[in-house]
């Protein structure tokens, strides 16, 4: 069986491959697809998006896809930038731009109340079913980046119980404990007992 990742992001795209190794089944990604361009995120929630992205990539290509949407959720900003995180900082911005808006809207804010969370949902759909589930991890935003690996808010976003941000996890560390692995590892078990089922009814 082959699903579509629908996504251009090659990091994002590296997570989900990861999370999603026990499915067994072959992912390929928008990256195959030069015809399909990039999903604009028109919804007002994170499932909206999520469903958007899988539901257009399925009805394009006729193959079951998975969708997700991040958003972060910085408490001293009532919430901000949630879903709009990936364009924060305006429309085709770098990841630095948005880190950089988070960091100069925050400049004077305590450390006690630099709280915030990470929310993924993730959809899946393949024509007939639909899936959805969500993930999220608490944390702090830093006054400064650290580490170099993961992508987006990560170099700002603080974990107390690993004393670190995500940006200094590899992505197997990440996976276990982030927003996005906690989606996916619900998604992959969703699936694979919706197939068990499949397969035993033959429906």
């Amino acid at each position: 069986m082959k699903i579509i990742l629908a996504s251009h992001n090659l990091h994002k795209m590296e997570e989900m491959k990861a999370a999603l190794k026990d499915l067994h089944v072959e992912i390929r990604t928008l990256n195959d697809f030069p015809e399909i361009g990039d999903i604009p995120e028109t919804g007002a929630t994170l499932e909206e998006n999520a469903l958007l992205k899988a539901r257009t990539v399925n009805k394009l290509t006729g193959l079951p896809a998975i969708g997700d949407d991040t958003g972060l959720e910085v408490d001293a900003l009532a919430g901000a930038p949630g879903v709009y995180s990936a364009r924060y900082a305006g429309e085709n911005v770098t990841y630095e731009d948005n880190v950089n808006k988070i960091l100069n809207e925050m400049a004077h804010i305590h450390e006690r109340e630099r709280t915030a969370s990470f929310c993924t949902v993730t959809a899946f759909v393949d024509g007939f079913d639909e899936i959805t589930t969500s993930g999220k991890i608490e944390g702090m935003i830093t006054k400064e980046p650290k580490g170099t690996s993961g992508f987006g808010y990560d170099p700002v976003f603080y974990i107390p119980e690993m004393k670190c941000t995500f940006a200094e996890l590899s992505t197997e560390e990440k996976n276990k404990i982030s927003h996005r692995g906690h989606a996916l590892q619900k998604l992959s078990k969703l699936l694979s007992a919706h197939w068990s089922v499949d397969e035993t009814t033959g429906v």
